[in-house]
């Protein structure tokens, strides 16, 4: 299981930067990301199920 103590508490969108980690972070596009923020809010759990992924999701190589 991944360790979640440095993993960010919330999905951050309005920094491009940021908005790129969680793409990388879920392997989808950032658009996707966007639009699940803009739906479910910014707990990355409620991303993540939105997305259809587990949480932590670990098939992302930065885990």
């Amino acid at each position: 299981m991944a360790d979640l103590s440095q993993e960010p508490k919330h999905v951050n969108v309005a920094d491009p930067s940021a908005a790129a980690y969680w793409a990388r972070r879920f392997q989808v596009p950032v658009e996707a990301v966007i639009a699940a923020v803009r739906k479910v809010g910014d707990d990355p759990s409620a991303v993540a199920a939105h997305l259809g992924l587990p949480w932590p999701y670990e098939g992302s190589g930065i885990v």
